[in-house]
């Protein structure tokens, strides 16, 4: 590649990275703050986070639209290909990730003139995972780090036991007819927690696909149609 058209297309993704982290900044404040505002029952921090979702669409938009620039006028190839298109699927999954911060932000409106709640359970542990997933998949974008891209998709599996869990003792507090609404908003919660877990494992998976040039998912999901070819195989026999 020719040395000024070069520099050009480093400078531009230089750009959108660092764009980039500053949109992951402001996904994790706005999880953090969800998380709060909800095991305090905060409404006005939640108006806060329901407040910042429109800026955080706003800077989006201009990522994605930044990351075409780029494709139009420097025409990239190879990985410099695969990391224009990873960051434009990135900056959606964060977007994804606000919305269901701000998801957990409206159940705080709803949920303003009920009683407290008796226990949150596994909340906080899945709230602080996700925030950590979600960290450690765009610094391991950014720095091209496949050992913790993988650490963040195993770390996947904590989060649905920490969901799991949450499940069964929200079931529980379903006995009790007057905490049913609260157990209730406290499963959306754990939900929505669960999701960003899955958000944070397609953006490690996109560091993969950036590095290597595979697709981890599909090549796990082919993986699994050929085992079940098997089984099948078996039981004919």
């Amino acid at each position: 590649m020719h040395l000024r058209k070069r520099s050009i297309l480093d400078s531009a993704l230089n750009e959108a990275q660092t764009n980039l982290l500053r949109l992951a900044a402001m996904v994790d404040e706005a999880i953090a703050n969800a998380a709060t505002a909800f095991q305090e029952q905060d409404v006005a921090l939640a108006h806060a986070v329901i407040a910042n979702d429109r800026e955080i669409n706003h800077l989006r938009y201009e990522l994605e639209q930044m990351g075409l620039m780029i494709l139009a006028t420097q025409q990239p190839a190879a990985s410099d290909l695969r990391r224009v298109l990873s960051i434009i699927h990135i900056v959606i999954e964060l977007e994804r990730v606000a919305d269901h911060a701000a998801g957990m932000a409206h159940l705080v409106e709803r949920m303003q003139h009920d009683q407290p709640f008796s226990s949150v359970y596994k909340l906080p542990k899945m709230a602080s995972r996700a925030r950590r997933m979600i960290s450690e998949s765009v610094e391991a974008f950014v720095n091209n780090d496949l050992e913790t891209a993988e650490a963040v998709i195993a770390e996947d599996n904590k989060m649905d036991k920490h969901y799991a869990k949450l499940v069964r003792h929200g079931m529980v507090d379903m006995h009790d007819d007057d905490y049913i609404r609260l157990a209730n908003y406290l499963l959306w919660a754990g939900h929505a927690l669960e999701r960003i877990g899955d958000r944070a494992t397609n953006i490690a998976e996109r560091v993969i696909f950036t590095v290597t040039g595979h697709y981890p998912e599909f090549e796990r999901y082919f993986t699994e149609a050929l085992d079940e070819v098997g089984d099948l195989d078996e039981i004919d026999d």
